[in-house]
């Protein structure tokens, strides 16, 4: 049997490689787990419940859930009988939902949560075509899914050569998901994506990932993102366990607990875990807190090929064995990779950690690529600090005259749902998916992503600015936890910063710096002049145009709950510029230090 479509994956395993731990998810304590027999089960029981209740092929549904082993039984419970699901995020606001449930002319909701019914009730209403919510959790009154999978094993008997009939009819270029991203403007897009899209990703990248059929993987990034999604199709191919985290903040007590051998990450979470063993070493004292800063600095000049030296690689080994193993228990001991996706990974990241022999391999592309157009491999050469890694083998890239960079491939979306116009914006006549990053080919068809075509911005000197080059940057300070880069059509570069407050709140302690609140905090003239001391050390490796002439600070964290961030930590610049307008003013002398408007 060849893999085709995606339910395709969970058939193969079912013959060739089945576990007591296909899937797991630790709840109340525990950890759940689900053998592949019993994941198939599930699945053919949900389809047929499908069935029973009348729904047929191109029929929508939505999901809000968080990761668990029930969004698989979903998901090719769905689209083996041709079903399409529309997984979106929790955090959406009313209008986004409401856009999302009408527009995706989904006829029923399956919820989670409580917490999450709660939030879609409302918009639910307004969605001409929707019938009805069900519910993972019990929630009185509310129907469950238990429900639909109790109808499916009573009806299992009439329905089996009907199920075996439309499985045999869905073709790999038939639509199996609509996922909706955001843009810069308005409301989302929902990207049409076919089996074939998904599971042509799989192949390109099967053989970069440096797993074997037995490990296991943790999963935590959420299950609606493209690339976490795919990440689970394609580990779950390879034949390994996934284990879903009870959450983001539980993710290093689950590491350990379960001794994963990977993991797929966005790079903020790296640099939280890269902060706290800094952190961690910073509370040691005399020869280990000595040793610790040795290996650190180590690693941090680590370079591939052993191009470094002899001498270097036998400080190295020694480093490895008094503080790089250190690091690996704390992530379990067995981690063979980490995948890295959703924005740019700091370089420094990838080389200390490579050092540690921990390999992130950081990888590039959006949910209209389905989403890996290019990824690191484990070894040099395919391997280079600062790039997204070699274009996969069945992609094709090639770089505009502007330097966007643009793509072809059978991962490439079907097009936007009820939108050919938007479609035809993004895909040329020639067939090539116009990215909106901008990007450089390098040897080996590595590929360097150098910014966002439309965050590039033009200062009233005539000189550019990629600002993500400089947020980066910037994000490397312990006290920066998120900058916002900003200047365009101005005579210098500025920005507002979110402060580190976990970290700022420790150096106020240990300063003796005493404050009400966070309001407060970021007023006091000893904070202010710690921040400006930051910014003036990371300036020094800029041009002078590049640098932060002024800075804002705020009082509240950015987050994806309160709008600030998208699901996978990216700023939203847009949200930010309309929230902190008045510090915007202010860093362009348009406002007062009352916020009050001035000639300027």
């Amino acid at each position: 049997m060849e893999l085709k479509r995606t339910f395709d994956i969970i058939d193969l395993n079912i013959a060739n490689q089945q576990r007591e731990d296909a899937l797991a998810v630790k709840r109340n304590g525990k950890w759940e787990k689900f053998s592949t027999k019993e994941y198939k089960e599930f699945v053919d029981a949900f389809s047929f419940g499908l069935l029973a209740m009348g729904f047929t092929k191109g029929d929508k549904i939505v999901t809000v859930s968080n990761n668990r082993p029930e969004w698989n039984f979903l998901d090719n419970g769905m689209t083996q009988v041709g079903v399409v699901h529309v997984p979106i995020y929790a955090n959406q606001g009313p209008e986004e939902y409401e856009h999302i449930l009408t527009h995706s002319d989904a006829k029923i909701v399956i919820v989670s949560s409580a917490e999450f019914y709660d939030k879609i009730l409302e918009p639910s209403k307004k969605a001409p075509k929707l019938e009805t919510i069900y519910c993972l959790d019990d929630i009185k009154g509310v129907k469950n899914w238990m429900d639909i999978i109790d109808l499916g094993r009573k009806e299992a008997g009439k329905l089996k050569d009907k199920l075996k009939e439309i499985k045999a009819s869905i073709s790999e270029d038939d639509l199996m998901s609509i996922i909706y991203t955001s843009g810069t403007t308005g409301l989302s897009k929902g990207v049409m994506l076919s089996h074939k899209n998904f599971v042509q990703n799989v192949m390109g990248t099967i053989e970069v990932l440096p797993v074997d059929p037995k490990d296991k993987f943790l999963s935590f990034l959420p299950l609606c993102h493209v690339f976490e999604r795919m990440v689970n199709y394609l580990v779950q191919y390879r034949g390994c366990g996934v284990y879903y985290a009870e959450s983001v903040d539980t993710i290093g007590d689950n590491i350990r607990e379960i001794n994963p051998q990977g993991f797929a990450s966005v790079p903020r979470v790296i640099e939280k875990l890269y902060d706290k063993l800094i952190l961690k070493g910073k509370e040691l004292s005399g020869i280990k807190k000595s040793l610790f800063f040795w290996a650190v600095d180590l690693g941090l000049k680590y370079e591939l090929n052993k191009v470094n030296g002899a001498w270097y690689e036998m400080q190295l080994k020694l480093a490895d064995k008094l503080i790089f193993s250190k690091w690996r228990e704390a992530l379990g001991g067995n981690i063979k990779v980490v995948v890295s996706g959703g924005a740019a990974l700091q370089p420094r990241l990838a080389r200390v950690f490579n050092a540690a022999g921990i390999p992130i391999l950081e990888g590039y592309g959006l949910t209209e690529t389905s989403p890996v157009i290019a990824v690191n491999h484990r070894d040099y050469p395919h391997l280079k600090f600062g790039t997204v890694g070699p274009v996969l083998d069945n992609v094709e890239v090639k770089i505009a005259e502007d330097g966007e960079i643009l793509m072809k491939g059978p991962s490439l979306m079907m097009g936007y749902y009820k939108d050919e116009e938007k479609t035809k914006e993004v895909i040329d006549e020639d067939g090539w998916f116009h990215t909106g990053d901008i990007g450089e080919l390098h040897e080996h068809n590595i590929l360097q992503i150098t910014d966002r075509k439309k965050e590039i911005f033009k200062m009233s000197t005539g000189k550019y600015i990629a600002p993500q080059v400089v947020e980066n940057k910037f994000k490397e300070s312990s006290f920066i936890e998120q900058i916002m880069v900003v200047g365009a059509g101005e005579k210098y570069a500025a920005a507002i910063i979110c402060p580190a407050f976990h970290f700022l709140h420790s150096w106020c302690a240990k300063h003796k710096i005493t404050f009400r609140d966070n309001i407060d905090l970021i007023q006091n003239p000893k904070v202010l002049e710690r921040y400006q001391k930051e910014v003036d050390k990371i300036n020094e490796g800029f041009g002078s145009y590049r640098q932060l002439k002024k800075f804002e600070l705020t009082c509240q964290e950015w987050t994806p709950e309160t709008g600030e961030l998208s699901p996978t930590l990216k700023v939203k610049r847009k949200v930010l510029k309309k929230k902190y307008k008045i510090k915007l003013d202010r860093l362009y002398g348009y406002t007062d230090e009352d916020g009050h408007v001035g000639e300027g």
